[in-house]
């Protein structure tokens, strides 16, 4: 089934397996890498969180309201409040962006595949937004190819 006719008039022709494998695959090894660095940032921060860390000792909070700096405690308890729900969350789209990146590089569930890209595209919910940003555009601009498109199975 590598090259095969496409039975609707107008439709772009789908490009041969290979090649769309060939097209897909620097994309999707880089959301994978991505994911993996989520996945790893986002378990150790988990752990620290459940262990107690990240929160502010009473020394910690003194020495921010001796610095001038007392309107930062509020946004440095909401944050630390947020930590083991963050952190569960963070796993769970790093989770999501693996395994989309990894159907994407076989071709298969189109839909995931353009999941896992939005997602690491996107800032705040990214697994790590610094690799992240720039691999989901390429798998965009690479999975929305009218050929590459075609070669993806259901």
């Amino acid at each position: 089934m590598d090259n095969f006719q496409n039975d609707f008039p107008g439709a772009p022709a789908p490009m041969n397996t290979q090649a769309a494998r060939e097209a897909v695959s620097g994309p999707a090894i880089l959301l994978m890498v991505t994911a993996g660095l989520g996945l790893a940032g986002a378990f150790f921060s988990f752990i620290s969180s459940m262990m107690g860390g990240g929160t502010l000792s009473p020394e910690q909070l003194e020495q921010l309201r001796q610095t001038n700096m007392e309107n930062l405690i509020p946004w440095v308890e909401r944050a630390n409040s947020f930590g083991v729900v963050g952190n569960l969350f963070t796993l769970a789209l790093s989770g999501v962006t693996f395994y989309g990146a990894l159907q994407m590089k076989n071709l298969r569930n189109y839909g995931l595949s353009m999941a896992a890209a939005i997602i690491a595209i996107v800032p705040c919910f990214g697994p790590c937004c610094c690799i992240g940003i720039p691999a989901g555009i390429w798998a965009l601009v690479v999975i929305n190819k009218p050929e590459v498109k075609a070669a993806f199975t259901k």
